[in-house]
């Protein structure tokens, strides 16, 4: 019972996206006054302007009254060489630009109530329009006829988006710095256990750890681990709307505990002293009271805002941060035989929902997907975002993301913030042979730590590839397509180079007291390299 809440969270935090964008500009004029509105659009169907100076101004043409799925009750003299406003609806968009194509039109824009994704079709009907199509929030326009009356000037451009962002940057540094720390912290976790049974012969790889902390040193478990994973998965698919909030409520307790630990570490690390005073005959910790305060509070702020996206994620990835190094503490692999079957197991359950379930599934949406971004998020599968019609009518995320603006966004006020986005699962799965790695650094008493620093650089590498892929191809990648076998293989040739695969394989201590090199805490000897904060 005690691994359900991890499970019930790693289950869901299995996909990254990289966001790419089809956002443009709306210029509104009368001549005397200028303003701007979102509009979306479908950069395979649609070529706009760059710029405003090199868009085209058309006289706009109100037509919102009408859904123009035919040309009855339309003179095409009212419309030529006009850009044309119709409300969405009725029949598919391609069939609207037809008709208005066919009237003489020269643009046309469709009011949404709904929330607006680049239109789609097939690429037959692609290359049957020739005239710019987008699609506008209907209370954008409703606020343009409040703004400018029926005469009004339009153009429509869409500044180009800079294929390399600084946020991409940002992530990877977080996703790096996480997994090293999160690592080490497990290493110097099982340096002050050793030292606390350095009497007892060492440790097996099929024990539970003596701080209360969970391990996975069955392959057996494993499968069922992940099983519970799939089963949790497909769940949160068909009960999304309940299940949502208990996942919240879950992450809001967790990562109050997670960052309860981590800045205790880290005053321990400081020598802060814990401040005890004596209440009712007992002790109780002053520092220990004031923290759990502060990490309370944060975590409801954030409950309380969680879809308060201007500032909301620098808050989401601080929690997200101590999650996940709280979680690389506390779950342990025992051996790297299991780093290989929970890590391949993963990798087959991130590959299989995300590319395999929209084989089958009714609506061609991948469980994954649906899962990670919300069934009302429907823009964002894929390579595409979706612009809310409602900016104030949030609809619920799970918190299984860390999020950064995107610096380059032009469209940031107009369209609503658009973010790089890595999943915390990109940080945890493969933080977990990390951490191993860290583990067995202290086993072999390795110098300077060269597992953990060479696992470290081959997950930095999988992160760069990714990143590189993703800019390349401009769409979203599955991370764990390249971490999972870059941090495996790196681990496994430095294992091997260095002639302690056995160990590493078995990942015991007894089998490294066989090692030439002198075991950890030999004689009783406390370790002179002891470090970090409290496990």
């Amino acid at each position: 019972m005690a691994k359900t809440p991890w499970i019930i969270i790693l289950s869901v935090i299995l996909r990254s996206s990289q966001v790419i964008c089809q956002e443009a500009i709306l210029h509104i004029s009368n001549g005397a006054t200028d303003k701007e509105y979102c509009l979306v659009y479908n950069s395979l169907w649609t070529n706009l302007s760059l710029s405003l100076s090199a868009a085209t101004a058309y006289p706009l043409v109100n037509l919102s009254s009408r859904l123009l799925c035919s040309s009855a009750g339309v003179s095409p003299a009212i419309v030529r060489g006009k850009a044309v406003v119709v409300m969405r609806g009725g029949c598919n968009f391609s069939q609207k630009a037809e008709i208005a194509q066919d009237l003489g039109a020269a643009a046309l824009i469709v009011a949404s109530t709904k929330p607006m994704s680049p239109p789609g079709a097939n690429v037959t009907e692609y290359e049957k329009v020739q005239i710019p199509l987008a699609l506008m929030r209907y209370m954008d326009f409703l606020d343009a006829q409040n703004v400018f009356g029926e005469e009004m000037q339009v153009r429509l451009y869409a500044p180009a988006v800079p294929v390399f962002d600084a946020s991409i940057v940002v992530m990877l540094l977080i996703g790096v710095v996480t997994v090293a720390l999160g690592g080490y912290w497990s290493g110097a976790c099982e340096r002050e256990r050793l030292r606390a049974s350095r009497g007892g012969g060492g440790r097996g790889g099929e024990e539970k750890s003596d701080s209360g902390d969970l391990a996975l040193y069955s392959p057996l478990k494993v499968v069922i681990f992940v099983g519970l994973m799939c089963l949790m998965l497909v769940l949160m698919y068909f009960f999304y709307k309940y299940l949502v909030y208990v996942i919240i409520a879950i992450f809001c307790l967790a990562s109050a505990t997670a960052l309860f630990s981590c800045l205790d570490a880290l005053l321990d690390l400081a020598k802060c002293s814990p401040m005890s005073v004596t209440v009712l005959g007992g002790s109780v910790s002053v520092r220990s009271v004031l923290l759990s305060a502060v990490c309370v509070t944060v975590a409801v702020v954030w409950g309380v805002y969680r879809n308060e996206d201007r500032w909301i994620w620098i808050l989401q990835d601080l929690l997200g941060v101590a999650f996940c190094l709280n979680f690389l503490k506390t779950i342990s692999l025992s051996n790297f035989k299991i780093c290989v079957i929970l890590l391949s197991l993963l990798l087959l359950y991130d590959v299989f929902f995300v590319f395999i379930t929209p084989l089958f599934m009714p609506n061609g949406e991948s469980i994954m997907v649906q899962v990670a971004l919300g069934p009302d998020a429907a823009g964002e599968k894929g390579n595409t975002v979706e612009v809310p019609a409602e900016p104030s009518t949030p609809y619920e995320k799970l918190p299984v993301v860390m999020r950064v603006p995107r610096f380059s966004a032009w469209t940031q006020n107009l369209c609503g913030m658009q973010f790089s986005i890595l999943g915390y699962g990109d940080i945890i799965v493969p933080g977990l042979l990390v951490a191993y790695c860290s583990r067995f650094d202290v086993w072999v008493n390795s110098p300077k730590k060269i597992y953990l620093f060479c696992c470290c650089i081959a997950y930095l590498c999988g992160m760069v590839l990714t990143f590189a892929v993703m800019l390349v191809t401009k769409m979203g990648q599955p991370a764990l397509l390249y971490l999972v076998p870059f941090t495996l293989l790196g681990s496994a040739l430095l294992a091997w180079r260095r002639g302690e695969m056995r160990q590493f394989w078995n990942g015991t201590t007894y089998e490294v007291l066989d090692s030439t090199r002198e075991p950890l805490l030999p004689d009783g000897t406390p370790d002179s390299g002891s470090g970090g904060g409290k496990c």
